[in-house]
């Protein structure tokens, strides 16, 4: 009843925000056709620079002659780009001619992985950049989803975040997947996202509107981030305030599913105040497999909100800011006693210091405050619901509840400084400090109400260092860690105080230093190689050590005894950029010894008991291709395949058998075709092949073919409506074999419009 009241209120809300907007659409100016021509400082025509309005819309790409025809409303005011060049905003009229100086060393693209800037032929690893216009126009509508368009990115297992347990939403990179931790870490604006009590990821946990793009770089980076940074960094650039504008973004669509997305910015003079917040809900549907359902068996969904402002005071050299957000969701997991919730809170400040010799320096300190719920049960074959037919999965039994909430903080402080012609330094540190307390109630025969608290803290201080001469660019980096397990504290309630319990959580303290040296060499002004190695480490989670985590039928027990994992790794490649577009392939091995891995010791019991431990070692080896080409003004072609040799090496019963989760061939490919009239048209397909869902190789997950697609039109300037579709050939996509088997979500189709007013100036 109340479900319908709001859906009610929903149609509602959205019918009155599009007349109230279209009452105001008539007083925007008017389009007209003018056609512009792009050159550099010397006059000579500069083919596939792109044009985008003031709200970073694209309109065009400048063709052989130079030259684009685009629709702008007047006074038109263009934002100007070209790999290579300096990007310009100028207000033009038709005919107008544009000039761009070559882009100075502190002007170019800056890598992720390595804080110091650089182009992208000079980056000896490979990344890749989803811009706001990608993630516009992909058809998922949940951030993991839009990750999933580039080769090689996967969660631990195949659902989407949607309907996904939060402890089996950790990202992998490079096959070498994960647990419920990630061996990637996620970051935005130099503050780390990976939940601090488990490492997972809250996908949800940014509004859409807020992310201005996403960028990916694969590969250890321990060597400037810390612990996680295995596979590689996700960095999530924020939307920052840049004018008056106003956006509101609302779908809706299959499995009951509705995304509300809300942002408003606002600048006056060096003042800018940026709020964004969204609702994300779905009903969701049964993940088990329909010929294993039993009436235990529930749609798996999840209702979210979150929410963002920020504040910031710019004025040169030095930008200040104040960022604060929230986010709450409520999950069911797929029976009507195994649910879940998490309310997070973060907060940071800090600034950047720009100087006038290509010197700069960053400041963050950040803190979060979360509280996590999740209740355990065990499945029963008996007719508890009353049903003398049935004979599987019939019903549950709450097993334990748990609740651990943490505070988070941390501290980032970094300074780069040229030393003379072709030399940049990098000195930095940083300082990660958690506090969990894990109140744990068992019930049945072995009812307990236990009460553990743990604290980590990682100090690290690292440095850099690029030398750039002719073609040749070298990067050095080191980082000392020191890593802190401590304070450790188990009580358990006899019924009428609180005691210590007999074995108490040991105490860790270790050192770990993280070196990386990267290479690479330029051939021509369209061709470079590279090589790089590196050092790099994950510390175990306080999930992992302290608490147990139960994803359908399987119960994974803690390990206070963990040791954190220790990885070694080299990749090489070979990069090509044109005006049409880049091509990079690269080849990579990955060894990680004592990685952290579940472990079947009970595959009878119920639930089916595994236990996390280190293993010997596993390495990853195999070959990635990356891809972004626009073959024509209209047309955008991007994607990749990697191809992992993903096995266990050493130490264990376990040797030559598979990475669990990970597949040995993946692919992608995505097709977006954009005209100023017809509107935007976008294909997204993915191709994984087959992989284990366990440590012993005996769960097997077929390999699946997924294609997806969006398609936007613009009616006058501010109005856009959109359609999406996901899984069109309605494919059965094995999720997981618990050893239940479990889908991915089946065929959905979705619908909205997004309205903007105002211009952002971005």
């Amino acid at each position: 009843m109340m479900r319908d009241i709001w859906h009610r209120l929903h149609v509602k809300f959205g019918f009155l925000a599009v007349t109230g907007l279209l009452l105001v659409l008539p007083r925007l100016c008017a389009q007209t056709a003018i056609t512009i021509t792009v050159e550099d400082s010397g006059g000579a025509v500069l083919s596939g620079a792109r044009l985008q309005d003031a709200a970073g819309h694209l309109l065009g790409v400048t063709g052989a002659d130079g030259r684009a025809t685009i629709a702008c409303a007047t006074p038109c005011r263009l934002h100007v780009a070209a790999p290579g060049f300096s990007e310009t905003t100028a207000q033009v009229a038709d005919g107008a001619v544009l000039r761009l100086e070559p882009a100075s060393t502190a002007e170019q693209i800056s890598v992720t992985a390595y804080r110091l800037p650089m182009g992208s032929l000079e980056s000896p690893v490979a990344t890749r950049l989803l811009t706001a216009h990608a993630l516009e126009s992909t058809a998922e509508v949940t951030l993991d989803g839009k990750m999933r368009q580039l080769p090689g990115v996967e969660l631990f297992r195949r659902s989407s975040s949607l309907v996904a347990n939060p402890t089996s939403q950790g990202i992998s990179l490079r096959g070498l997947g994960s647990t419920s931790a990630s061996r990637t870490l996620v970051t935005l604006d130099d503050v780390p996202l990976n939940d601090a009590v488990g490492g997972w990821i809250h996908w949800q946990e940014q509004p859409e509107l807020a992310i201005e793009s996403v960028e990916l770089v694969r590969g250890g980076v321990s060597d400037l981030y810390g612990s996680s940074a295995i596979g590689g960094v996700v960095n999530m650039i924020p939307a920052r305030p840049a004018g008056d504008m106003a956006e509101l973004r609302s779908g809706f669509g299959g499995e009951g599913t509705f995304d509300e997305s809300l942002l408003a910015e606002t600048k006056r003079g060096a003042w800018g105040l940026l709020a964004a917040g969204g609702v994300l809900d779905t009903d969701g549907y049964i993940q088990i497999a329909p010929g294993q359902r039993g009436p235990v068996d529930i749609a798996s969904n999840v209702h979210s909100q979150n929410g963002v402002i920020l504040a910031e005071h710019k004025r040169d050299p030095l930008r200040l800011f104040v960022r604060g957000s929230g986010f709450n969701e409520a999950r069911s997991n797929g029976t009507p006693d195994q649910t879940n919730g998490t309310r997070l809170w973060r907060y940071a400040t800090g600034g950047d210091w720009q100087g006038r010799h290509g010197d700069s320096a960053a400041l963050r300190l950040y803190g979060s405050t979360e509280h996590y719920r999740q209740t355990f049960s065990a499945i029963s074959n008996l007719p508890i619901f009353g049903d003398p037919g049935c004979s599987y999965r019939c019903g549950e039994t709450v097993t334990r509840f748990s609740s651990p909430p943490d505070n988070e903080l941390g501290a980032v402080a970094h300074w780069i400084r040229p030393l003379g012609a072709g030399l940049v330094v990098l000195a930095g540190a940083d300082v990660h400090d958690v506090r969990v307390w894990d109140r744990e109630q068992k019930y049945g025969s072995s009812a307990q109400l236990t009460l553990i608290s743990d604290h980590q803290r990682d100090s690290a201080a690292y440095g850099e260092m690029m030398w750039s001469r002719n073609a040749w660019t070298v990067i050095a980096a080191g980082r000392m860690d020191w890593y802190q397990n401590y304070d450790g504290h188990e009580v358990v309630w006899n019924g009428s105080t609180w005691i210590p319990d007999a074995q108490q959580p040991p105490q860790t303290s270790q050192h770990i230093f993280d070196p990386r040296l990267g290479i690479s060499r330029k051939l021509s002004n369209h061709w470079a190689v590279s090589a790089s190695g590196f050092r790099a480490f994950r510390a175990p989670t306080p999930s992992e050590l302290y608490r147990s985590t139960q994803v359908g039928s399987q119960l994974t027990l803690s390990n206070p005894s963990l040791l954190s994992e220790r990885a070694t790794g080299w990749e090489s490649g070979l990069a090509t950029e044109w005006s049409w577009g880049t091509i990079r392939t690269s080849y990579f091995q990955t060894q990680v010894n004592r990685p952290i891995t579940a472990v079947t010791i009970n595959p009878t019991s119920s639930p089916i008991l595994l236990d996390r431990e280190n293993l010997g070692q596993i390495e990853s080896r195999g070959l990635g291709i990356d891809f972004e080409l626009a073959p024509q003004r209209w047309l955008a072609l991007d994607g990749g395949y990697q191809f992992a040799h993903a096995t266990v090496t050493q130490g264990t019963q376990y040797v030559g058998n598979w990475i669990p989760a990970v597949a040995r061939n993946m692919a992608t490919l995505n097709l977006r075709a954009s005209q100023r009239r017809l509107g935007v048209f976008s294909l997204q397909g993915r191709l994984s092949g087959r992989q284990f869902d366990d440590a012993a190789n005996s769960h097997l997950l077929h390999g699946y073919f997924r294609l997806d697609a969006y398609g936007s039109h613009d009616f006058r300037k501010g109005l856009q409506l959109f359609a999406a579709g996901e899984n069109l050939f309605n494919r059965q996509i094995e999720v997981g074999k618990t050893p239940t088997t479990t889908l991915a979500m089946p065929r959905v189709a979705r619908i909205g419009f997004q309205v903007r007013l105002g211009k952002a100036g971005r």
